[in-house]
């Protein structure tokens, strides 16, 4: 996956006033919460692909690549009911997508470091 801010993958870049925008350590921090560990899921049902990581059983990080309001059919009901998208925790038909992809081992649970299958 691609950046789209070099800020993340640029360790002490330079601000106009010469002064780190921000230090290396908390960039990986960074790269590590938004990309590492993430894997494509497609929804079984409408094949809206997200990006995901299953840090628990309990815990789901969902990154969607595209609007959901467009390629969801679930959200785009929503919205156009006028109803604030931001407010849907996620779409049904995907989480029982990811849960398959769980059971099917195409996602792992738990973080890489841990070395979790």
């Amino acid at each position: 996956m691609t950046s789209k801010s070099s800020e993340i993958d640029t360790p002490g870049a330079a601000t106009t006033f010469g002064r780190a925008t921000t230090r290396a350590d908390t960039l990986a921090d960074r790269r590590s919460y938004l990309v590492d560990g993430l894997a494509p899921v497609s929804c079984d049902t409408c094949g809206t692909e997200v990006l995901v990581r299953k840090n628990s059983t309990k815990h789901t990080s969902i990154q969607w690549t595209t609007d959901p309001a467009r390629s969801c059919p679930i959200y785009a009901e929503q919205a156009s009911r006028g109803e604030n998208t931001a407010l849907l925790d996620t779409c049904e038909r995907l989480t029982a997508s990811i849960a398959r992809a769980v059971e099917t081992g195409r996602i792992r649970v738990g973080s890489p470091e841990e070395g979790a299958s």
